[in-house]
């Protein structure tokens, strides 16, 4: 999962379709510290946006843009203390202030694990023929029979899907023929503290953009073209939209992630993936001890926006699919917290996590479906987060260190091969200025050309981030599938319809034995030491099984 800031002066903007707000200053008398800072604050249950607003402006700060339909808003304030002052008011829960001071971009090194390892071999085997001359590589959709799949429903263009993420380059080959410009927006502008100098003057890339890399691949593996060029998808035929809720540098802060949501319910997206948590917090407590009173009440607004942003998108029709996280780590028996907070002028500290008032979010979030990892051979993946508690069902995700004691094990091909910007390859190091694979970087990096030159370049990744968008295709599959017109012209399908076929059709996998599994010859350390509690039906690795495409489009669906 990558997994993850804003700027005074381009907040407004953020939310294409959020209320600019002006007149709401600072009151006289208010002590400014010199320094403006952005905050996005939320209202209590039931406080009219007026009330809200008023709250704001008598701690000290300006609301730059609101989002009413659940009581968020963006304020920029210079007051020193006024995220103690939205604490204390009675119409606000809290403030989470969003900073970027010493802190560099935020890297997941599961999901480039094998670009660490010095062990690293070759590419690993093909696998026999497919549609697209990449297809060959992807496993995955070996794994879920969507190669099958797609011979009865390839995907209808009218199911749209959204790709909450660091962006969707819609440049891509594979990514174009399906890319809808419409309803793709982008939420979150860069902040050059940590996403380094703007490409444009208004911070806020064009929709069709990813500088970060990992939206790309995750719409890639949902529903890149079959189109005998490249890689397919897995569901080749439906829409792609950006929905760009997170910052270039990784980050996915609290404001654009409501705002993304927010508008794929208003446009009628039927699916949204989310591979990632939500920062500065890998768990967002409601009164963690170890917490100051400021934080505490961050988290709590943090824990109520996010419930409220995921119920109004699911209630509007949006089926969403989470990836389960990459912290190996039972998420009903969550260990101490040592990441947090990931960013701003306050170090990460320890952090005791309760688990019946903490929240990974959006995967512990109402309506959603979270997603395991698994590798090649079927065994949950090492990094992988699980538990009975949360576990709905397992995809492949990719493992590099599968297969060990074959000559698999720790080779490229272990992991999920998908679409990939090439200017994020060029700073990554692994292409070169001219377009071409720097030596060394062949086992992991791909190019295919057209006639008329135009290339498109694919990579590998893992993690929990590339398990979710296998799920997320085979959503799309089944709403393309069983799908009705909706009203006003829509198309679509009931998300706990989707959910519950999703889950019924998925291919059943028992715990493995012994259900105690260790890593220690793959490399890792007791704490990646994981108990598979359950049963066959449904346990803590897989939830209900592996997903199963075939199965799911060839089903009788029960409503």
């Amino acid at each position: 999962m990558v997994s993850k800031r804003f700027t005074v002066g381009v907040v407004a903007t953020a939310a294409a379709l959020a209320l600019t707000v002006t007149g709401l200053g600072v009151p006289a008398g208010a002590e400014p510290s010199g320094v403006a800072r952005t905050f996005t604050v939320v209202a209590e249950d039931g406080v009219s946006a007026d009330a809200a607003i008023a709250a704001i402006r008598s701690a000290g700060g300006t609301v730059v843009s609101r989002t009413d339909e659940v009581g968020v808003f963006q304020v920029t304030s210079d007051r020193a203390d006024f995220a103690t002052k939205a604490t204390a008011a009675a119409a606000l829960i809290g403030a989470a202030e969003e900073k970027a001071i010493g802190r560099k971009p935020k890297l997941d090194r599961v999901e480039q694990e094998h670009l660490l390892a010095a062990a690293a071999k070759g590419a690993g085997k093909q696998r026999g023929k497919k549609m697209d001359p990449l297809d060959d590589k992807l496993w995955g959709l070996e794994m879920i029979r969507a190669d099958k799949a797609r011979k009865i429903e390839p995907g209808d263009r009218r199911v749209t899907v959204g790709v909450l993420d660091t962006g969707v380059d819609a440049s891509h080959p594979d990514i174009a023929p399906n890319f809808n410009w419409a309803l793709s927006r982008n939420f979150a502008p860069d902040i050059p503290e940590i996403d380094g100098p703007c490409e444009v003057p208004s911070c806020l890339d064009p929709a069709g953009t990813d500088d970060g890399g990992h939206g790309t691949h995750v719409a890639g593996t949902i529903g890149a073209a079959a189109n005998g060029f490249g890689l397919s998808g897995v569901a080749p035929k439906v829409s792609l939209v950006n929905l760009k809720g997170g910052q270039d540098s990784g980050y996915f802060f609290l404001n654009p992630v409501v705002n993304a949501l927010l508008h794929a319910g208003r446009s009628g997206l039927d699916v949204v993936n989310m591979s990632f948590y939500v920062d500065p917090w890998l768990y967002n407590c409601t009164a963690n001890p170890a917490d100051s009173p400021e934080a505490q009440a961050a988290q709590r607004a943090t824990i109520r926006a996010m419930k409220r942003a995921l119920t109004y998108a699911h209630d509007r029709g949006v089926t969403l699919v989470g990836a389960l996280g990459n912290n190996h780590e039972d998420l009903g028996d969550p260990r101490t917290d040592f990441s947090s907070p990931n960013y701003g002028d306050v170090a990460p500290y320890p952090r005791e996590i309760d688990n019946n008032s903490c929240w990974d979010l959006p995967t512990e979030g109402p309506h959603v479906i979270s997603v395991s990892s698994v590798g090649p051979s079927g065994k949950k993946a090492d990094y992988s987060n699980y538990g009975t508690e949360q576990t709905a069902i397992a995809a492949p995700g990719g493992w590099f260190r599968d297969g060990f004691g074959t000559d698999t094990f720790r080779t490229d091909a272990n992991m999920i091969l998908s679409t990939y910007p090439l200017k994020v390859l060029q700073e990554e190091g692994s292409v070169d200025e001219d377009g071409n694979i720097v030596p060394g970087a062949e086992t992991f990096v791909f190019k295919e050309c057209k006639a008329n030159r135009q290339c498109a370049y694919y990579t590998y990744l893992q993690g929990t981030s590339m398990a979710a968008p296998h799920a997320s295709g085979v959503a799309a599959l089944i709403v393309s599938r069983y799908g009705k017109p909706q009203g006003r012209g829509g198309f679509g399908l009931d998300p706990d319809v989707v959910e519950r076929h999703l889950l019924r059709t998925a291919a059943e996998r028992a715990c493995p034995e012994p259900r105690l599994q260790t890593y220690t010859n793959e490399g890792r350390s007791p704490e990646f030491d994981a108990y598979c509690a359950g049963s066959r039906d449904f346990n803590g690795f897989y939830g209900h099984g592996i997903i199963d495409a075939y199965a799911a489009v060839t089903t009788p669906l029960r409503r």
